[in-house]
């Protein structure tokens, strides 16, 4: 291939920070594990060949699947390539009983989070269709991380559903002409040099001075240099808390996820006893309307910082992180700029014993549930159950991820990086948080006693 079927763009600042966590192309966020798996349950006869020609055709559509990102000191680009027909593999899975296969296609996704597939071949997503029938599959998309993010998968599945019900014929809307993450590279570059970019950074400059990103003390020194893996504890809260956050959602104006990140930031002064919490989470990133249907990776890390000192009841906890979250997503700039602003308050992720771990719930706009396009039915794998002892890769720490599910729960997952983790500590973090979270829903009106041990004492206990 020539140098003029090559398109070269600078990286995003997100994939500039990424950079800070390179290991090389065998470990860390451009290794073969740092990698997104997504699922759907397919109901249908699936044409194995119409759907590799429709992943093709998102292959085309969207420049991120076929980007390859050079990582030279000094030189760090995209090279933009032309279009290779992806892998499509077919697992055959006979004899499985009905009411076991949703666990056998979960399996099925466990086995792949365990695989390794690297940023040397071209296109980054690749798919796996296992078939328990003519009519029932699962199709398991994987794709590098570097370049999508969850929110990409979902784009993904809605154009390959689309464009494989057009190839067979039916009368399916035209998909719009995509804006390419190159263009959001760009523009990513040329705000930095806005005056609104420069109210953000001085807004996180007061907002961060004098405070820390709050560290976890790991089972594992950093130094002891353990190989590295990332496992996942699953574990379900049950539509009883699930209902009673979504009402005192609603009941303080508040998002879910405020309320979900209340509980936990409760939960962080029981452990540490502070009331000045700082910790990150996941924002979308796409604070541009264009960008909604781009493929790309997106996903910010940003610092919510609270005072939770003087907090009566868990309502004001919840008024104090509202207030956080509404300042940061207002003020939303690539979390390497942020922290150029106050390199101190990240220094958390620098601890030899300790890391930074994360917290998200997510909160996609759209999602396919059971929904007819063409001639398949597409219901999305949300409802994860088992944990794994090897899964994708988080780069470094852990991260909590909590999804309000359509029957009425919440599906939860800690990830954890196992050279720094047991999972015994692991469960007795999550055991701790579900603690929490029931008591401050039964009654989030009832006085908070903030010990002196750092533990949340109701008034009844105070007696």
């Amino acid at each position: 291939m020539s140098t003029l079927d090559k398109v070269r763009v600078p990286l995003s600042f997100n994939q500039e920070f990424l950079c800070l966590f390179d290991k090389g192309d065998e470990e860390g966020p451009f290794g073969p594990r740092y990698n997104i798996v997504c699922g759907w349950r397919l109901g249908g006869a699936v044409d194995v060949p119409t759907l590799r020609a429709a992943l093709h055709d998102v292959v085309e559509r969207h420049e991120a699947l076929r980007t390859r990102l050079v990582r030279d000191e000094g030189d760090r680009h995209q090279e933009i390539l032309p279009a290779e027909p992806p892998r499509v593999e077919v697992r055959d899975l006979p004899g499985v009983p009905v009411d076991e296969r949703d666990r056998r296609a979960e399996e099925l996704l466990i086995e792949l989070e365990g695989g390794s597939y690297g940023l040397d071949e071209l296109p980054l997503i690749r798919a796996v269709l296992g078939r328990f029938d003519e009519r029932d599959s699962v199709l398991a998309l994987i794709a590098h991380h570097s370049a999508v993010d969850e929110w990409s998968m979902k784009v993904v599945i809605q154009d390959l559903a689309n464009r494989y019900a057009a190839r067979r014929g039916y009368d399916v809307p035209e998909l719009p002409p995509a804006h390419q993450y190159q263009e959001y590279a760009l523009w990513d570059r040329e705000r930095a040099a806005s005056p609104a970019f420069a109210r953000a950074k001085e807004y996180w400059r007061e907002t961060l001075a004098g405070g820390l990103i709050i560290p976890t003390r790991t089972d594992r020194r950093r130094s002891e240099n353990l190989p590295k893996s990332t496992a996942a504890y699953r574990f379900l809260i049950g539509p009883e808390e699930t209902s009673a956050a979504l009402a005192l959602a609603k009941a303080t104006r508040s998002s879910p996820f405020m309320v979900l990140l209340a509980a936990y930031e409760v939960y962080l002064h029981e452990v540490t006893g502070r009331t000045d919490i700082a910790v990150t989470t996941l924002a979308a990133g796409r604070t541009q309307s264009r960008f909604q249907q781009t493929v790309g990776s997106f996903f910010n890390l940003l610092p919510l910082r609270s005072d939770l000192s003087g907090c009566r009841d868990f309502r004001d906890v919840i008024a104090r992180v509202r207030a956080a979250c509404i300042g940061a997503y207002a003020h939303d700039i690539p979390f390497g700029q942020i922290v150029e602003q106050a390199p101190e308050a990240a220094a958390s992720f620098e601890g030899d014993d300790t890391a930074v771990i994360s917290f998200q719930v997510f909160q996609f706009p759209f999602s396919l549930e059971r929904e007819r396009i063409g001639d398949i039915e597409y219901t999305d794998m949300r409802r994860r159950v088992l944990s794994q002892p090897v899964t994708t890769d988080v780069p470094d720490g852990a991260l909590w991820t909590l999804d309000i599910h359509p029957e009425g729960d919440i599906v939860a997952s800690l990830w954890f990086n196992t050279n720094l983790f047991v999972e015994e500590t692991i469960r007795d973090m999550v055991s701790r948080f579900l603690r929490v979270l029931r008591t401050v829903l039964a009654d989030p009106d009832a006085p908070l006693a903030w010990g002196t041990s750092g533990r949340v004492r109701t008034d009844a206990e105070e007696r």
